[in-house]
């Protein structure tokens, strides 16, 4: 003990003895993990929130792989009559059909006006664009209304059903080689939108699809840093002055945030990570984190200058009276973020990470950078008693004197507000990550509202052979699958060959309705489909439904926009028909929603192992530097309920609990045990090297640590409302949820553990 307290004085004398090298190390090391920013990149498609082994994501890319990718841009037309077939509507369709060939990686273009439409003559099979003339005659133009109306392929994809809305829909193949690709075509799309706009008045065009997601969440993520680190910055800044009421002190906690923020995103950019919409938040976080450690270094300088010490021991005494806990709180917050590599998202482990780093950055800059400019800087104290001390006292006492009612009220406010918890349901919408502001949730709702939105599910169904798909059995089959899904209540629509196999055996009997059904023999198909292809202009072939070999089909269907756990239950008794009826085929089914439904069930579980995992390595750790294990154990109370308490909140206020939500317990977790630990590392000082009893020791505790543990609460609770205002809503219900978090905790570590350890710590 001995040695470990002169190892410690030697470190506090040397860092107050050498300020200016201390400055300058800082300095360079700070410069050399900087430069690592230059290589940190930025990923913005919505595949980065599924690792490669993700069982939905390898189905998703098979597709991918086999037929046309579903990467889109949808261009969603309303004509201010809410007729979309006029003259003056459909050239506007033509021209915007047209012009999206010249899109960035634009592979196919499918609207109305460029439908193959087939129809027999004699013994001619005729392939055209359905709207061959967009000025044709009104009788043209409504024979063209009555085709489109009643084409299962149009209707409720690229026509609504009243005829007062179409889309264009772009399909792209992106190469995947930079991460500016989805901004570059959202980029070129709203110019298009905006030419036909202006060429054709009284036309509004809404933007939507998977590549317009894609750039939302890059958009998102720099509109939040635009608009919330430098709010953040003003908050903590203007918390600072108004605590510490020094120039010097809030410029050292300033300058030390941007220490940290910087060399912690240096070295994910050193390491070869990337920032995502969810990683680049971390900023944030990490400002707000490295604050609570200069909180309680500058307190308990500031305090002892009050009390009349010179200001370097002043600084000596607050290094040496705070490192223990300093370490402490930095070890158990890192821990608790890097519990978040546990998430089955990867942009989760990454924020983790890069805060993990940024928290132990700031412990190691809170001992040595901050006390070198604390040294160096002039600072003016008045001789004075410390602000707020008064309330402490206060404080104090009403806890010492209502222990007991206090531990029973507490304890049964939290049971009630816990049993609240499992009120909460997992529910994810991938569309409502995003805020109404936002251009695609807007354009997106619009086409929810109108056509069905961009909720799908596809299903790649295998023959037994090459060419197998010609084989009647085959189709019927496929056929019986369209026709069950047809009649589920979330199916809006399902685009598949098989209408196409169906409208071919109707053109080549003379149109005869009669004759609108699948081909009764396999050369017959066969002849029909080597036919319609060899009559399909470039760019509009089947290769998006039919495979190379002619082996399998692509069968896409168009879903209502559902919660996650409306989607599983859907999925489940997909595969349970198809178990019972069409089970001697191989059938995969795969698409954003399913992927975006799964994981946050697989989320939640695997967090809650990690939240696990990291309390039972908390606690030791707090055992061991305790060196009581009374102590360890009593600090899991008001580590764990602050949790509890708030999804109890959440299930009261909201109840839905996404894949943002999914980490709050771990991201907390490291977070509430710092107010914690400095209690009960004040009170433990108190007891051993004061000798107080535990009602001295609870009063020694409020009055040397209540006002930092007030200070770096509004400041962290002020961080995490700010983050609430993000416009991408992961992140803003993670920084709610957190925000509420953190205000419990500070509550019980003031009204409910000071009783407890005074009930429970009586020796």
């Amino acid at each position: 003990m001995k040695n470990k307290g002169n190892l410690l004085l030697n470190f506090t004398q040397f860092v107050t003895a050498h300020p200016w090298w201390i400055l300058l190390l800082a300095v360079l090391a700070v410069s050399a993990m900087a430069k690592g920013i230059m290589d940190l990149g930025f990923k913005n498609d919505y595949r980065v929130y599924f690792s490669q082994e993700n069982p939905q994501l390898q189905a998703f890319e098979d597709i991918q792989n086999t037929y046309n990718k579903s990467d889109s841009v949808i261009f969603v037309l309303q004509p201010e009559d809410g007729n979309i077939f006029s003259s003056h509507t459909l050239q506007a369709i033509r021209q915007l059909t047209e012009k999206s060939w010249q899109l960035p990686y634009s592979s196919r273009v499918d609207s109305v006006t460029n439908f193959q439409h087939t129809q027999a003559e004699g013994d001619d099979l005729l392939v055209a664009d359905l709207v061959a003339d967009p000025m044709a005659s009104a009788g043209e133009i409504e024979n063209i209304k009555q085709i489109a109306l009643h084409e299962p392929f149009l209707v409720n994809r690229l026509v609504s059903l009243k005829g007062d809305v179409a889309g264009v829909n772009v399909v792209l193949q992106m190469p995947g080689e930079s991460p500016n690709e989805f901004s570059v075509v959202a980029a070129a799309a709203r110019e298009l939108a905006k030419e036909i706009e202006s060429s054709y008045p009284g036309i509004k065009i809404y933007l939507t699809g998977m590549a317009m997601m894609s750039n939302a969440f890059s958009e998102s993520a720099l509109k939040d840093n635009k608009l919330l680190v430098p709010l953040m910055y003003g908050c903590v800044i203007l918390v600072l002055w108004l605590s510490f009421r020094s120039l010097s002190a809030t410029f050292a906690v300033v300058l030390l945030i941007v220490f940290c923020i910087v060399s912690a995103l240096g070295l994910a950019g050193w390491l070869g990570w990337f920032l995502t919409p969810t990683s680049a938040v971390a900023p944030t976080i990490i400002l707000t984190m490295a604050v609570a450690d200069c909180v309680h270094i500058l307190v308990t300088q500031l305090h002892n200058m009050r009390m009349g010490h010179e200001k370097r021991q002043a600084v000596q005494e607050s290094l040496r009276v705070n490192f223990q806990p300093v370490l402490l709180t930095s070890l158990t917050t890192a821990i608790g973020f890097l519990s978040m590599n546990f998430s089955d998202a990867p942009p989760f482990r990454d924020l983790g990470n890069i805060v993990a780093i940024g928290v132990m950055l700031a412990w190691f800059f809170s001992i040595t950078l901050l006390p070198a400019l604390m040294t160096v800087l002039p600072i003016k104290v008045k001789s004075r008693s410390e602000l707020n001390s008064t309330i402490m006292k206060r404080m104090a006492n009403w806890a010492i004197k209502h222990r007991r009612p206090l531990v029973i009220v507490n304890g049964l406010i939290a049971l009630i507000m816990i049993s609240f918890a499992p009120q909460n349901q997992l529910n994810d919408e991938f569309v409502k990550y995003f805020d109404k502001t936002t251009e695609f949730r807007q354009g997106t709702d619009f086409l929810n509202e109108k056509m069905g939105g961009i909720y799908t599910i596809e299903f790649s169904i295998h023959a037994k052979e090459s060419g197998g798909i010609n084989e009647p059995d085959f189709l019927n089959a496929t056929q019986s699958l369209v026709d069950w899904l047809l009649v589920q209540p979330e199916v809006i629509q399902a685009n598949t060959v098989t209408n196409i196999y169906k409208r071919l055996n109707k053109n080549m009997h003379g149109d005869n309705d009669e004759w609108y059904r699948l081909p009764e023999t396999r050369e017959l198909a066969a002849q029909y489909l080597l036919l319609y292809e060899m009559s399909l202009p470039y760019g509009l072939d089947l290769n998006d439904q039919i495979n190379i070999d002619k082996s399998g089909i692509r069968v896409t269907v168009s879903l209502e926009t559902m919660s996650s756990n409306h989607m599983l239950a859907l999925e489940q008794r997909i595969n349970q028909w198809i178990s019972q009826n069409i089970s001697q085929y191989a059938i995969e089914l795969a698409s954003p929603i399913l992927m975006f439904s799964h994981i946050g069930s697989r989320n939640i579980i695997r967090m809650l192992i990690g939240s696990i995992a990291a309390l039972v390595l908390i606690s030791f750790i707090l055992m061991f530097a305790f060196k009581s294990v009374k102590l360890g154990l009593i600090s899991l109370i008001p580590n764990l309920v602050p949790a509890g308490i708030a999804f109890g909140i959440w299930g009261l206020i909201d109840g839905q609990v996404g894949l943002g939500l999914s980490v709050v317990m771990g991201l907390t977790l490291g977070i509430v045990v710092d107010d914690t630990v400095h209690f009960i590392s004040k009170y433990r000082r108190a007891r051993i090297e004061k000798g107080m009893n535990s009602e001295d020791a609870v009063r020694y505790a409020f009055s040397t640590v209540g006002v930092a543990l007030w200070i770096t609460s509004i400041v962290l609770v002020t961080g995490f409302m700010v983050l609430s205002l993000s416009h991408f809503t992961m992140n803003a219900e993670m920084g709610l949820l957190t925000a509420i978090t953190i205000a419990v905790a500070l509550f019980l570590d003031l009204l409910f553990l000071p009783p407890l350890l005074m009930s429970l710590d009586k020796k």
